[in-house]
């Protein structure tokens, strides 16, 4: 993490991806802080000139080796983090997709500690970052109704 993310003059956007396969979605525990070593998705900041979607894609390859194909975005996450005297430690806005899986067999690296195929339920029994639940129900249902 670049020192310009902590106590930040500005929010930075990120992108992540909910990747199903089989009727199970991807997850990956975080390798770096904030929240490192809890689930969610993968993803990360968006670079300039990509799209959302580009950047959920190009991060989902880098962070877990695996490839897919976006079916729709999902919703907005904040993440909002304050130290004890109330400054803002952590500000990230995340864009979240869903996508189905076309290729890749996802590896833990870096960025990510462990990578794990889930359904709902398991998902539900993982520590996982504020806000994926909700995230979660919104993509299962977007991969449900998507053709």
């Amino acid at each position: 993490m670049t020192a310009d993310r902590l106590y930040p003059t500005r929010p930075f956007l990120a992108a992540s991806v909910a990747v199903f396969r089989e009727g199970r979605v991807l997850v990956a525990a975080r390798g770096r802080p904030p929240l490192e070593a809890v689930y969610s998705l993968p993803g990360g900041l968006v670079e300039p000139g990509e799209t959302l979607g580009q950047a959920a894609l190009r991060e989902l390859h880098e962070e877990v080796g695996v490839e897919a194909s976006l079916i729709g975005f999902v919703a907005p996450v904040e993440f909002i983090e304050r130290d004890d005297a109330g400054r803002v430690r952590h500000h990230y806005v995340i864009c979240a997709h869903a996508a189905r899986w076309t290729a890749g067999d996802p590896q833990p690296g870096r960025e990510a500690l462990d990578v794990r195929w889930v359904d709902a339920e398991e998902a539900a029994r993982l520590p996982t970052t504020p806000g994926l639940a909700g995230i979660l129900r919104q993509a299962f249902a977007l991969n449900r109704t998507t053709p």
